[in-house]
């Protein structure tokens, strides 16, 4: 899946965009017919532990999924993420079939 990934407030490491990518790469076993995506890294530094947020937008024919996941480290963000995503596009694509 083709993933633009923005970093506001710091840069990030070429480590850490690789794991979004290999993580977020899974949603394509559960529906192949995913356009790309946008992930916005973020460093909330007004926020205490929880300081790091991952908004991702995944573009699917006829609709746009998006969350918005807020935890300690990037990458917990990114499996929070992932596991809302999931869902969201196993009900996409249950709605497709039914219909």
């Amino acid at each position: 899946m083709k993933l633009q990934m923005y970093s506001i407030h710091f840069d990030a490491d070429q480590t850490l965009l690789d794991f979004i990518q290999q993580k977020l790469n899974k949603l394509d076993t559960f529906f192949d017919k995913i356009i790309d995506g946008e992930v916005f890294l973020r460093l909330d530094n007004n926020n205490g532990i929880n300081n790091k947020i991952v908004e991702v937008k995944i573009f699917v024919p006829g609709q746009t999924l998006f969350t918005n996941q807020e935890s300690s480290s990037f990458e917990n963000a990114t499996d929070a993420a992932l596991d809302v995503l999931t869902r969201q596009l196993k009900k996409y694509k249950d709605k497709l079939i039914t219909h």
